[in-house]
C-alpha cells in the first residue's frame, strides 16, 4: 500500500522530512476496523510528533490523525462497524497513523461519517471536534456557570482548527456570549461567519480588549495557542472562580498567579482515552456520532478551508510548512492517492 512518513526528524523544507513508501496492508486487531483510508487532514500535533520523534532504525514512523474512509475488515471481537460502512475519526498517537491507504484503528473512538459531507469536508472534523468538545465540555463544564462572572467564553485562536469548532459548539449548544481572538481580516470574518459574537485582537493586550466590550469578566477562557504569550492577560481579565482551559505546549506554564482567584487550569489532550484505554474510552466514537448528527442536522458545519491535493509525501510538506508558519485557518485536506 502507499503511504507517507519519515526516518528521521528533519525541518519541513528538507525533501526527507516526509517522504513516499511502499508498505504492506497492516492486519486489524480483534477491537479494530481496517479502514481503506480515503482522506485525511493536517493538525499541528502532526508536525509536532515529526519535529520530536525519532523512528526506530530503519523504519519508517507514519503520521496522520484525523481520517474518513471506508471499512474493508473488522476484528474478531468488532461489533460497531461492519464492511462498506463509511467511517471518520482521530486515530491514536501510539499508533501508526493514517497517512496510508489503509489504517487500522480501534472501533471505539470512530464514528459514523456524517452522509452531509463530503470525503474533504469530513476528514475535517474529527480530532478538533472531539478536542473542542472535551475542553469546553469535560474540562471547563460549561453548562455549569461561574457566580458573578460574565456569561462569556473567551476561545484565543478562534480562527484555527480547534477554535474553529469550539466557536461553533459553545454557540450552538449554550446561551454564553462567543468572544474569540484573531489579528488579520480573513481569520476575524472566518471567526465571525462560525459564531463569535465578538472577534478582539490578540495583537494586542488581551484584558484591555476583552474589558472594551462593557461585558464584565468571563468565567470561562479556552486558550488553543500561544498560551505563555497570553498568561499575564487571561489572569488579568478572568473572573475569580473561573476556569481555563488550554491545548498547547507552552515550554512552562506558571499557574501561581490563578490562585488568588481561584481558577481551575485544566489540559486537554484529546489522545488521552486512546492512550491509556481508559473505561470510558467508547465516549469518543459516541461524541462523533453526536457530531455527525449535528452536522447533518445543519447545527455545526464543517472547518474545512483548503485541499491541498492527493495525499502525498510533497503535498504533505507543503501543508506541514503552513501549519508551522502560523498562518493557516479552519483545517487543510489532502483527498485520494496519486
Amino acid at each position: 500500500m502507499k503511504a507517507v512518513g519519515f526516518y528521521k526528524s528533519l525541518p519541513i523544507a528538507n525533501d526527507e522530512a516526509l517522504v513516499d513508501l511502499d508498505l504492506p496492508v497492516p492486519v486489524p486487531g480483534p477491537r479494530d476496523l481496517l479502514v481503506r483510508v480515503q482522506a485525511v487532514s493536517v493538525n499541528p500535533v502532526d508536525t509536532k510528533v515529526r519535529a520530536r520523534v525519532t523512528p526506530a532504525e530503519g523504519q519508517p514512523h507514519i503520521l496522520g490523525y484525523d481520517a474518513v474512509g471506508i471499512v474493508e475488515a473488522v476484528g474478531s471481537e468488532a461489533s460497531l462497524f461492519r464492511p462498506g460502512d463509511a467511517v471518520f475519526y482521530a486515530g491514536d498517537i501510539t499508533r501508526s497513523g493514517t497517512n496510508a491507504e489503509f489504517h487500522c484503528i480501534d472501533e471505539r473512538i470512530v464514528g459514523h461519517k456524517p452522509a452531509s459531507l463530503s470525503l474533504a469536508e469530513a476528514a475535517a472534523m474529527p480530532l478538533t471536534a472531539i478536542t473542542a468538545w472535551e475542553a469546553l465540555f469535560d474540562r471547563l463544564d460549561l453548562r455549569k456557570a461561574v457566580p458573578g462572572a460574565a456569561h462569556a467564553i473567551l476561545i484565543v485562536g478562534g480562527a484555527g482548527g480547534v477554535g474553529s469548532i469550539a466557536t461553533q459548539l459553545a454557540r450552538q449548544l449554550t446561551d454564553l456570549t462567543v468572544i474569540t481572538t484573531a489579528s488579520r481580516p480573513e481569520t476575524v470574518a472566518w471567526s465571525r461567519a462560525l459564531g463569535a459574537h465578538h472577534v478582539v485582537d490578540h495583537a494586542k493586550p488581551l484584558a484591555a480588549e476583552v474589558a472594551a466590550l462593557g461585558l464584565g469578566k468571563p468565567g470561562f477562557v479556552f486558550s488553543t495557542t500561544s498560551t505563555d504569550r497570553h498568561l499575564g492577560q487571561i489572569v488579568e481579565l478572568i473572573a475569580p472562580q473561573g476556569r481555563f482551559a488550554l491545548i498547547d505546549d507552552p515550554d512552562s506554564l506558571d499557574v501561581l498567579p490563578f490562585k488568588r482567584k481561584s481558577v481551575s487550569t485544566h489540559w486537554e489532550f484529546m489522545f488521552t482515552r486512546s492512550m491509556f484505554a481508559t473505561a470510558d474510552m467508547a465516549g469518543q466514537g459516541q461524541l462523533l456520532d453526536e457530531v455527525a448528527r449535528l452536522v447533518d442536522a445543519g447545527t455545526l458545519k464543517s472547518t474545512f478551508a483548503e485541499s491541498f491535493g492527493t495525499i502525498s509525501a510533497a503535498n504533505l510538506r507543503r501543508a506541514h510548512a503552513l501549519i508551522e508558519s502560523g498562518r493557516a485557518k479552519g483545517k487543510i485536506v489532502l483527498e485520494g492517492w496519486a
